[in-house]
């Protein structure tokens, strides 16, 4: 925990101081700053004291107890102290089951705060990704607007000289206008996506960073996604713990039928007004061995038994559908990132030629070989293109998260 936290501080000293650039900073900031962790991280405190108080049950107690009062009929005023301590000898392994079921649930703790870490990270890789695609969308439609009003000066210019018809005109016009609408859909997106970001993160966002390297935990193989995810995915590590946990509380049952002995003893000493005098009692001790033999319960150590042994059961049972879940979701996530990357792929080629086919129709615009229609399905390609990246980019970085997650490896030295 000391080295996480270490980490996280050096994240935190890099980072921006008025707002997450990066999705690295986005990631430090809501790691030290979101409530619901926090609230997460506070609860497993509150279940690592259980193992502390099941040994409890095996050391020494001892406690002070004294009375006053006032006998009208015997001695008048009186008091008295006793000092008594009890220390268990043997408990028959119900303080060792006991601690072996405590450690057991706060390991599953441990994995559960594991898998909410994740979720909020997932949530906040989620968040930066939304952001960066409504920023660039924003900026697509303000430079295609910047693009048009030039075409749209252009073709007045050439309506001017006769060269070309107020249709023409029109028609560019009626694109921009299109895009304008855009535009102002883009911006109020922008502005949602900002709410669930500083509400995610915690803090506002400045314009991101579209350059984000890949985690280094990725698994580059679906097998060894399986294999990860087999043996590190949080939820199915937390189940087995329970199972742990379980059996250990069957030997805590079983160990309700063993005798006990404890080794008792007791000092205590009395005064008295007698006569207007305080006079003291003479002292008392005591010191001995109390066995306790359970002989007959009712039935109800069995039945506690049996419930134990169910429940270990129902548990084993639901550690396989958790194995099955997680293998289930680790190769859903592949499956999700591999066709990310592919449609980024092809993202990227299709804007290179959109780039290349909106330059030579402009080219051929200007000596008559092409039409003002061409121009508009051009520039409506490129925009398009342009888009396709964005989502694309914004795709990778979510299937990357849930393939983190899946993989039980997302944790923010993931993305250092």
């Amino acid at each position: 925990m000391t080295r996480r936290w270490l980490f996280v501080a050096a994240l935190l000293l890099c980072a921006a101081p008025a707002s997450a650039q990066t999705l690295r900073e986005a990631i430090a900031q809501a790691y030290v700053s979101n409530p619901e962790l926090a609230a997460a991280r506070a609860r497993q405190e509150a279940l690592e004291e259980t193992p502390e108080q099941a040994r409890a049950g095996g050391r020494p107690v001892v406690a002070v107890t004294g009375n006053g009062g006032y006998d009208r009929l015997g001695l008048g005023s009186a008091a008295s102290a006793t000092v008594t301590g009890t220390m268990p000898i043997w408990t028959g392994g119900r303080v060792l089951s006991a601690v072996r079921a405590a450690n057991g649930d706060v390991a599953a703790g441990a994995e559960a705060l594991r898998d909410v870490e994740a979720v909020i990270l997932q949530r906040v890789v989620g968040a930066y990704a939304d952001l960066l695609f409504s920023q660039q969308a924003v900026d697509v439609a303000r430079v295609g607007i910047e693009r048009l009003d030039r075409q749209v000066a252009e073709a007045r210019s050439r309506f001017g000289l006769g060269q070309s018809t107020r249709t023409d005109v029109a028609q560019l016009e009626a694109q921009r206008a299109s895009v304008v609408a855009n535009l102002a859909d883009a911006e109020g997106a922008l502005a949602t996506a900002a709410a669930v970001y500083r509400a995610t993160v915690g803090q506002d966002a400045g314009t991101l960073s579209a350059e984000v390297a890949a985690p280094t935990a990725l698994p580059t193989t679906l097998a060894d996604a399986r294999a990860q995810a087999e043996t590190n995915n949080p939820l199915l590590m937390r189940q087995r713990r329970i199972v742990a946990a379980a059996g250990a509380r069957i030997d805590l049952a079983r160990a309700e039928r063993a005798p006990s002995l404890d080794l008792t003893g007791s000092y205590g000493r009395g005064t008295g007004l007698v006569d207007g005098d305080m006079r003291g009692f003479p002292a008392a001790t005591s010191a001995g061995l109390v066995l306790r033999v359970p002989l007959l319960t009712g039935g109800l150590v069995s039945s506690r038994v049996r419930q134990a042994q169910a429940t270990a059961r129902a548990e084993r049972y639901q550690a396989d559908a958790a194995s099955r879940e997680a293998r289930r979701d680790a190769d859903t996530a592949w499956a999700a990132f591999t066709a990310a990357q592919g449609r980024l792929r092809a993202s990227i080629d299709g804007l290179a030629a959109a780039e290349l086919a909106l330059q030579g129709v402009r080219a051929e615009y200007g000596f008559g070989l092409r039409s003002t229609i061409d121009i508009l399905v051009a520039d409506q390609s490129l925009r398009a293109a342009q888009l396709s990246v964005a989502s694309s980019r914004a795709d990778v970085l979510v299937a990357q998260a849930a393939l983190l997650r899946a993989t039980g490896t997302l944790r923010p030295a993931a993305y250092g």
